[in-house]
């Protein structure tokens, strides 16, 4: 009986009371509306009848008396006529009330009828008129239909409240013990994931609701902690293993150069092999804390509007010698000018960097190109090259830090070049996609929202 103590079993058992006492005031004002009316249409009623019965002579008077109450199937018309002492001369009506305002507007008065003295007086709507020899008409009704209506709305309201407050109350328990049992397994879950275990989600069901809404987005939200921390988990081990081999090469090569170092020329040279194992490191070391700086969205202070036409000439004339060097054809096509708002020394290096990597994995007599077009509702930011491109087991690999595929061990590089490009990209909003297959493609999409003129 855990769901009785349940705020939700309360707010629906006192709307099931609310409920209750707006029907019981819906009865009760259509209760006493129809008795109001029935009673003053039976006012008007029988002060028509007596006004007519009033107006005829008395020879006519008796027999349409009797003819009234001849016609009355149901026993509810009432009609005599009295003398100046009360005596009765006509009519059902036992004996002239006490009390009774003659001329007067319909009043309620008790009244016995001759044939049934033993059931006594009834209250009635009585209407009394003096007529022109002294004598007292009186006409009355018993407005009877108001206890049969009482009877039928009593009926209903007790088989329409009473099944309908039970029925909302065990709708507030089935909604209060649906509400426990979800929050019980959402706590088992979160237990669960305190404990470790990464793969737990929260239970939700694909509909619209505040609750599977709140779910899926703390799921997204777990999915996103798990790939950070499944990262971070190997991000150490990545980093040791770069670092320890500049590192290892540069201490290996002083031990030698300290020993077998016979002239300054020698020393010198093992100096300088040891200086480029250790700036390889300083590399290693200032790409991490650029991308920590990245990620962290310290550059954001710093968007406004770029120019992406002019950027990727830019970027063109930078690696323009390098290409030429190579006997790599690089182009560059930018038809439209178009502007995004960002970081325009972050974006140049992203795209830098994927020029970089395109000229350095292109084979002498290829070619570069970067090209700058419009999608449906998106700007695209496309570097293409003639290059061995990236395989689909490759795809995603390709963006985690320090990968290396086993192709491009003997290439310069540290392996985080992609990663920047994705972690700049993210930043911005924008979208990174990298195609397969022979011939590299990369793609950095701007949504229009992103983009601020043409």
């Amino acid at each position: 009986m855990q769901f009785i103590r349940s705020k939700t079993f309360h707010w629906a058992a006192a709307l099931a009371g609310l409920f209750a006492v707006f029907v019981t005031v819906l009865f009760g004002f259509i209760y006493f509306s129809i008795d109001d009316y029935l009673i003053a249409r039976s006012d008007r009623m029988i002060t028509r009848q007596a006004d007519f019965f009033a107006g005829l002579p008395r020879d006519r008077l008796i027999g349409a008396l009797d003819d009234h109450l001849g016609q009355d199937s149901r026993g509810v018309q009432f009609s005599g006529v009295f003398d100046a002492r009360g005596k009765r001369l006509v009519g059902n009506v036992a004996a002239l009330p006490d009390g009774i305002q003659i001329g007067a507007p319909a009043q309620s008065v008790p009244l016995a009828r001759v044939d049934d003295k033993a059931a006594g007086a009834t209250s009635v709507r009585t209407v009394a008129r003096s007529l022109e020899n002294g004598d007292i008409l009186v006409i009355g009704r018993n407005v009877d239909e108001t206890g049969e209506i009482f009877r039928v709305v009593g009926t209903a309201f007790a088989l329409g409240l009473l099944p309908a407050f039970c029925l909302w109350l065990l709708a507030g328990a089935w909604l209060s013990v649906r509400a426990q049992r979800r929050v019980e397994e959402v706590n088992l879950r979160v237990q669960r994931i305190i404990a470790g275990d990464l793969h737990e989600r929260l239970p939700h069901r694909k509909v619209d609701e505040p609750f599977s809404r709140l779910a899926a987005i703390v799921n997204g939200m777990l999915d996103e902690l798990e790939t950070t921390i499944n990262a971070l988990a190997g991000v150490g081990n990545d980093i040791a293993h770069d670092l320890r081999t500049p590192l290892t090469r540069a201490r290996l090569t002083l031990e030698r150069g300290r020993t077998n170092a016979a002239t300054l020329e020698q020393l010198q040279e093992v100096a300088d092999k040891a200086i480029a194992g250790i700036d390889q490191s300083l590399t290693i070391v200032t790409a991490l804390l650029r991308l920590a700086e990245i990620e962290n969205s310290r550059r954001s202070s710093a968007f406004g509007n770029v120019a992406l036409d002019e950027m990727l000439r830019e970027v063109c004339d930078m690696y323009e010698p390098i290409a030429e060097d190579k006997q790599i054809a690089l182009s560059v096509d930018t038809s439209d000018k178009l502007y995004v708002h960002g970081d325009r020394d972050l974006l140049l290096e992203a795209v830098a960097n994927l020029v970089d990597n395109a000229i350095k994995f292109t084979p002498e007599s290829g070619a570069v190109r970067l090209e700058l077009l419009r999608g449906e509702g998106e700007t695209i930011l496309r570097v293409t090259d003639t290059g061995p491109g990236i395989s689909d087991q490759e795809q995603e690999a390709v963006l985690r830090r320090f990968y290396r595929s086993d192709k491009i061990r003997n290439t310069p590089g540290v392996g985080l070049g992609l990663n920047l490009v994705s972690a700049i990209v993210k930043l911005h909003g924008f979208r990174l996609i990298i195609h397969s297959g022979p011939g590299g493609r990369v793609e950095i999409i701007c949504p229009d929202e992103q983009v601020v003129g043409t």
